[in-house]
């Protein structure tokens, strides 16, 4: 990564545009507690980064308006800084790619439900066709006739890989907390390695140079030690004020430092 923005700051690498992405910091309590990946060390972006689930917004994400359920796209779009159209494509990729990297599903039969259980094969099929493309996030709704339930998510934050990066995403952090009944399994291919872990535990880990996090993960776990459960951060996520953050990069040397304003 060093030497990749040494090469941008030296002028001989081009940004390319950032494609939309979500992640979804999933929680549990007793205690309170994260769900974290380590993603494969063959992966083309963040490999052997420890990461939460997620990933990038897919073109037919946006098309789930009538499998909705909770606050409008509008009300993330306000809170997030972008299109309500945009926003819903957000939403509906953190729901998708939680389900195809946790085996976890924020969506339910109706508005006061979630689904209980995702653990049986016909769940699993489900989930290996999503995450391969083959099966559309809307269709797999409306097949089983589910709500998407965005009442479910808290916007958290909104970060943009720094331009240096050959891969770059702006990515939407949602809070969820695991829904009662579900368990998450390590089924996603992309990762070697799933925890749950205490945020401060996490925190000191990459602090003891014992686990490698890109500054969004870190300092997204950094913020979760300040809360006692899952109830506050959920409540805090409605007042917590989101900044767009795209780190830049500082030469100094041969050395290159992420800086963040």
């Amino acid at each position: 990564m060093a030497e990749t923005a040494l090469e941008y700051a030296r002028g001989s690498r081009t940004p390319v545009a950032p494609r939309p992405a979500s992640t979804v910091i999933l929680l549990r309590d007793a205690p309170l507690e994260v769900y974290l990946l380590r993603r494969q060390r063959t992966m083309a972006f963040a490999a052997g980064m420890t990461v939460f689930p997620g990933g990038r917004v897919d073109p037919a994400d946006s098309a789930i308006a009538d499998s909705w359920s909770g606050p409008p796209p509008s009300v993330f779009a306000e809170r997030l800084g972008c299109s309500a159209e945009l926003a819903a494509a957000y939403v509906a990729a953190a729901v998708r790619e939680t389900f195809e990297e946790s085996g976890v599903l924020l969506a339910g039969p109706s508005t006061e439900t979630v689904v209980g259980d995702t653990t049986g094969a016909d769940w699993e099929a489900d989930r290996v066709a999503l995450e391969s493309g083959e099966l559309r996030f809307a269709d797999f709704l409306h097949r089983r006739g589910l709500l998407l339930r965005a009442d479910l998510l808290g916007a958290w934050a909104h970060w943009i890989t720094p331009e240096f990066e050959p891969k770059r995403y702006d990515t939407a952090f949602f809070v969820a907390a695991l829904p009662a009944g579900q368990v998450t399994r390590d089924v996603t291919s992309e990762s070697d390695q799933v925890t749950w872990i205490r945020p401060a535990d996490a925190v000191a880990a990459v602090d003891a140079g014992e686990v490698l996090m890109l500054p969004p993960t870190y300092l997204c776990c950094r913020d979760l030690t300040q809360y006692d459960d899952v109830k506050s951060i959920l409540a805090g996520a409605g007042d917590r004020e989101i900044r767009t953050i795209m780190p830049t990069v500082r030469i100094d040397g041969d050395q290159a430092y992420l800086e963040t304003t």
